[in-house]
């Protein structure tokens, strides 16, 4: 028997058939969310985040940090590595002072900001660049990522109708399937490329009364099972005196992440960022309780002690971890990365 010319057979087959390609497409590009304990969770490295070629969502109450991580820290550092951002703004509420207040380069050949509210022009936009994309060729082509802030605002053409005629009624699961046709689709079509995508989400109480979840994805959960990767978060206030005896200033928030669902690290975990007004983001913050958690550092009475690689002792009471002194933090991550 002759042997099976796997390579013609491939060649073929890819040549018939638009929209399919061949083996695995694993991440190479990942795009850090400004916080090293969140991206541990997401990724299994303190130094990655989140990758291009997938698509990840941030659903969240308001206030709770979503658009400032999406549409703030995260192009930012996707700018940092020559990534050209697509962003979609459905809410009419991002502006180029708020923008470039978080560190965003504005200018057209590093950010291009579209503003859409219908779900079918948003695919229709994206599904005619990455058709272009797709004809440059392969080393002409930059690292794309789209940012769609938000899922929950963009409308489906029945309910502007149903607007327009004074019918309030619902749209009875119109949006939720359009919703989840979108992510779908754009999974399929960025696989093989160097485009991802990140998207906000809202967030509502559940009104079940034997429900397990707290919080419900807006638009319905179809979309959720596309997504490569989810993350539910909360908000808290962050004040400058914990102590409970007297009243403290409110001076950021506390943003809580929990990990819903990646295919690059343990999901379910959380951790609690905290995103001062006068700073911004902490990229530290969430690691002590993370370390903690995992047993890298043991309380030794009032103190914590980590074992290093060497086999050295280092020990802090817990405000030394807090404010990384002697860059422990630092050394921890290095030691222990994935």
């Amino acid at each position: 028997m002759r042997p099976f010319d796997v390579s013609k057979f491939r060649t073929a087959i890819t040549k018939s058939i638009d929209g399919i390609s061949i083996g695995f497409h694993d991440p190479t590009v990942w795009i850090p969310t400004g916080n090293y304990a969140l991206n541990y969770l997401i990724s299994g490295s303190f130094f990655k985040g989140i990758p291009l070629g997938k698509i990840t969502v941030f659903g969240g109450v308001p206030g709770s940090g979503k658009s400032y991580l999406a549409s703030g820290t995260i192009i930012k550092n996707a700018q940092e590595q020559g990534i050209f951002v697509i962003l979609i703004d459905s809410e009419n509420a991002l502006d180029e002072s708020w923008l470039r207040n978080l560190g965003v380069d504005t200018s057209e050949d590093k950010l291009l900001k579209v503003n859409m509210a219908m779900i079918n022009d948003v695919a229709k936009f994206i599904s005619d660049f990455v058709k272009d994309f797709r004809e440059m060729p392969v080393e002409d082509r930059p690292k794309i990522l789209f940012v769609i802030d938000s899922l929950g605002m963009l409308l489906a053409p029945a309910q502007v109708t149903q607007f327009q005629e004074g019918d309030l009624a619902g749209d009875f699961g119109i949006k939720a399937k359009q919703l989840k046709a979108l992510i779908t689709n754009c999974i399929n079509m960025f696989g093989d490329l160097d485009i991802g995508m990140v998207a906000t989400n809202h967030v509502y109480q559940d009104q079940k009364l034997f429900s397990s979840q707290k919080l419900v994805q807006s638009g319905g959960s179809g979309f959720m099972y596309a997504a490569s990767i989810v993350i539910a978060m909360e908000q808290f206030k962050l004040k400058d005196d914990e102590s409970k005896e007297k009243k403290s200033n409110v001076i950021g928030i506390r943003s809580k992440c929990q990990v819903m669902k990646t295919r690059y690290a343990k999901p379910f975990e959380a951790i609690e960022v905290q995103i001062p007004y006068a700073t911004g983001i902490d990229p530290y913050s969430g690691l002590f309780d993370l370390f903690e958690k995992r047993n890298l550092l043991v309380r030794t009475g009032n103190q914590y002690a980590y074992t290093d690689a060497t086999g050295a002792e280092h020990k802090y009471f817990k405000a030394g971890y807090l404010q990384n002194k002697d860059a422990i933090l630092d050394l921890i991550m290095k030691q222990h990365n994935d």
